[in-house]
């Protein structure tokens, strides 16, 4: 049964979301690097630990930048994804671990980044495991889509979808919140900043379909309500598209900080 997949080991999440989450998850904004740059954070020979680095949507946007990345990654079919997508670079690194267990060398890492995947982690191991690989003043960045509080109809109706039919939606999403809170509390002790950037997809219905399933809680194909949830998908699209598309927003929220 699909409802299985919900209760998971977060690292097997994905495994059969894959071809949705690399065609219709959002990239990250280009203007994280210039303002990274900046303040003095990053630069093009800052050595960069990917954690939970899936099918590398965030190691492309530092690979982009000249950056060594080192992809940590315990989830075989995303590793393998983000090994196909960012073969061209010779600068990534692919690694089978996790944010408890690395696999790195002690004080090897300038910046550690995370993405998508940080709700997921213990994080008084991460805190350990992250004290040990980084350099002395080393920077943690979280980098995170946050899909825009709904200011328009078409996105309090999504929401109302996500409710209805995504399991454990509610739950994920005080997951998040959490950790958000948690982010300084329990890794960044002496606090951390964040900025907020702006990012958007634009969408057309497949387009709209593959990012809804992209996500770990939308029930998949030998669910029983899963045609319900396409039917009603559907029947949202017709209403608010304009010219057969949909704009999709984002809050892109950056935190930064030092461990000690």
């Amino acid at each position: 049964m699909v409802e299985n997949e919900f209760k998971l080991d977060p690292k097997k999440r994905f495994s059969s979301r894959v071809e949705n989450y690399i065609k219709y998850r959002p990239d990250y904004p280009q203007e994280i690097i210039s303002f990274l740059k900046k303040i003095n954070i990053l630069s093009s020979d800052s050595v960069i630990a990917d954690i939970g680095s899936g099918t590398g949507i965030l190691s492309k946007l530092f690979l982009n930048n000249g950056n060594l990345v080192y992809g940590i990654e315990p989830n075989l079919d995303m590793r393998s994804a983000g090994e196909l997508i960012l073969k061209k670079y010779s600068n990534f690194v692919s690694i089978n671990g996790s944010a408890e267990s690395t696999g790195l060398e002690p004080n090897t890492i300038d910046i550690i980044t995370v993405g998508q995947a940080f709700h997921w982690f213990d994080l008084k191991k991460t805190r350990i495991e992250f004290l040990r690989i980084l350099k002395p003043r080393g920077h943690i960045i979280l980098i995170w889509n946050r899909r825009k509080k709904p200011e328009n109809e078409f996105l309090k109706d999504y929401e109302k979808l996500l409710i209805k039919y995504g399991t454990e939606y509610t739950a994920i999403e005080k997951r998040k919140l959490d950790f958000d809170n948690l982010f300084g509390e329990s890794l960044l002790s002496k606090g951390y900043e964040k900025k907020i950037f702006y990012n958007h997809q634009i969408f057309n219905y497949e387009g709209l379909k593959g990012r809804l399933l992209s996500t770990s809680y939308i029930p998949l194909k030998d669910s029983p309500v899963f045609f319900e949830i396409i039917e009603e998908l559907k029947l949202l699209f017709d209403r608010y598209q304009e010219n057969e598309m949909i704009r999709f927003e984002y809050d892109t929220e950056v935190y930064f900080g030092q461990l000690f």
